[in-house]
């Protein structure tokens, strides 16, 4: 199996490279499998996704830090590519416990994760500028000599505080700090998306799959973005591709649904040791 530093060096060249590369969500062993086998070159957690597998809504105050890297490290045991991490808020809102999180998150074999400026409190969604700034540069410096890439996430759009000249403010200001790649998901528009990669230096990470407007892979790369993160949404997916199979059974009695499942033949391969598609 590839060790850590190597997984680090490889995801390290995927954001150096031209264009932009797709960095899947899968929410648990399973689906990291079934992502690895398709030729993706690396993996990110969602907490969305795998708060949905246990029944729980997608919230800061609902998921622990443990569960969240117990569940890491279920997708790090079903595959040899490298994985980053939804770290959510660092699970705490002081500085130490940002640090803390990046400095666990690397030990049981992360080499990426993401802390964002959210706090989990609808009355007041963001922190301010500063304290954020103090947030990342104390996850940044808990990560500095490790191999780890830490991602900022601004969550300006996310909380409905749409000023894009302060979410470049803070991309900015998380670079300065230490960040390695940035993010502000819920951008509105390829322009929006444009406009954030033109001001920042470092890679940008824009995820697909929430509601609104999609643009291709050549359009985001185009537009300067490097990574590319669908979040829940391939968790919603298959959600949605379960209930559309329960609500044919019980309403209309019939199973046609099987005729889109995969062949348990399929299954089994991908979930067969040694088939990671790496």
């Amino acid at each position: 199996m590839p060790d850590q530093q190597a997984k680090f060096e490889k995801l390290k060249a995927l954001h150096e490279a031209e264009g932009a590369f797709v960095m899947p969500n899968p929410w648990d062993a399973g689906s990291a499998r079934l992502l690895a086998s398709l030729g993706f070159q690396a993996l990110a957690t969602t907490s969305a996704g795998y708060a949905f597998s246990k029944g729980k809504p997608d919230s800061i105050a609902g998921l622990g830090r443990d569960e969240i890297l117990d569940n890491a490290a279920e997708i790090l045991g079903a595959t040899d590519l490298p994985v980053s991490a939804d770290l959510q808020d660092g699970f705490g809102a002081a500085p130490e416990s940002c640090a803390e999180t990046i400095r666990l998150a690397c030990e049981i074999g992360l080499v990426g994760g993401s802390i964002e400026d959210a706090t989990g409190d609808a009355a007041d969604p963001i922190h301010d500028l500063s304290f954020a700034v103090e947030r990342v540069q104390a996850a940044a410096e808990a990560a500095r000599g490790l191999p780890f890439l830490l991602t900022a996430r601004a969550e300006n759009f996310l909380w409905g505080r749409p000023g894009l000249e302060d979410t470049i403010r803070r991309l900015q200001a998380f670079s300065e700090a230490g960040a390695d790649v940035l993010y502000a998901p819920g951008l509105p528009d390829l322009a929006a998306i444009r406009t954030v990669c033109a001001a920042v230096d470092k890679p940008v990470n824009v995820v697909m799959g929430l509601s609104g407007p999609t643009w291709s892979v050549a359009e985001l790369a185009q537009a300067g973005v490097r990574r590319i993160s669908v979040g829940g949404s391939f968790a919603r997916a298959a959600l949605g591709a379960l209930m559309r199979a329960a609500e044919e059974v019980r309403s209309a009695g019939t199973f046609t649904y099987a005729s889109d499942a995969l062949p348990g033949a399929t299954v089994a391969r991908i979930m067969a040791p040694g088939d990671e598609g790496v």
